[in-house]
């Protein structure tokens, strides 16, 4: 009978490489938990909104409702992500916020500007929209754009702080002295009711808005163009840089829930729809002409 026989030098060498294999092992980093798989395993996650109708705002009884939150709640449902946390924030505060890791996403409806792009990474817009001005009803002063401001050096423009629109108020040379900056959309339509400010600019949807839910003011017609240039926003969702699985996972289902019937049917009562979907892609517009911050404009 033959019979197999291993020698003690070779179970030493055997028994070594085994030590050494598994010390190589135990000395690798482990897997860092990324902000994706933390959601799917927590089944939440946390989203930044700036308290700005109709684009995210909380509800009296505390519901975060909004063009951008709905759309993100639809989204990240397809994603296995079933419960969204408003954490609302300022306007102003929504980079800073994401960055410093209080949420996880913006949904503030926030414009997608080569400035904002190299702090953060936006989702592919899931919206386009214009301009419009808060006046007093009748609109006494008769204004109907920034043209008109910087014509009248009495009158006093109110634009809320960190959005776009003091931006565009310089472009179309209205004085310094004449721009009234200020923290929210209420304050906004206390400055115009008030006569502080003789109007308030920001977009034709939040503006529309305003106008039905408050007294003694009104919505001038849209308009799309600021000196002559295009100033026609389109927002998305904000991810901190690191997170490209979360972006690119959010962004996969987005494509293809943007313009389907359960699309236009969830943001049809927020005063979007056919009419406000986009027509530019996040990677012209991290490209475009530099733009003032600002948003959800």
């Amino acid at each position: 009978m033959f019979t197999s026989q291993i020698s003690r030098r070779a179970l030493v060498k055997a028994a070594a490489c085994l030590a050494l294999a598994a010390t190589a092992f135990t000395s690798l980093p482990a897997h860092a938990e990324t902000t994706l798989e933390r959601a799917k395993k927590d089944g939440y996650i946390r989203v930044g909104f700036a308290n700005e109708a109709p684009f995210g705002f909380a509800t009296p009884d505390g519901k975060l409702t909004g063009e951008a939150p709905e759309v993100a709640k639809a989204v990240l449902a397809k994603m296995g992500i079933a419960q969204v946390d408003g954490v609302l924030t300022e306007f102003g505060s929504l980079i800073p916020g994401l960055k410093a890791g209080r949420f996880d996403i913006i949904a503030a409806g926030m414009f997608i500007n080569p400035k904002r792009c190299a702090e953060i990474n936006f989702s592919e817009p899931s919206y386009g929209i214009g301009q419009a001005m808060l006046v007093a009803k009748g609109n006494p002063k008769g204004v109907k754009d920034y043209s008109s401001i910087k014509d009248n050096p009495d009158l006093k423009l109110a634009v809320m702080a960190g959005a776009v629109e003091g931006g565009y108020a310089k472009d179309a040379g209205v004085a310094q002295g004449q721009v009234v900056s200020l923290p929210d959309q209420s304050s906004l339509v206390a400055a115009v009711q008030s006569g502080r400010a003789d109007a308030a600019a920001l977009t034709a949807l939040s503006i529309a808005d305003m106008a039905k839910k408050a007294d003694g003011v009104e919505s001038t017609k849209p308009f799309g163009e600021v000196a002559g240039k295009s100033v026609k926003g389109h927002g998305g969702f904000g991810f901190r840089k690191e997170d490209t699985d979360l972006q690119e996972a959010f962004n996969a289902e987005l494509k293809k829930f943007l313009g389907t019937p359960e699309h236009i049917a969830l943001v049809e009562p927020l005063g979007f729809g056919k009419d406000y979907l986009p027509n530019k892609t996040t990677a012209e517009l991290c490209k475009g002409k530099k733009t003032p911050t600002g948003g959800a404009g």
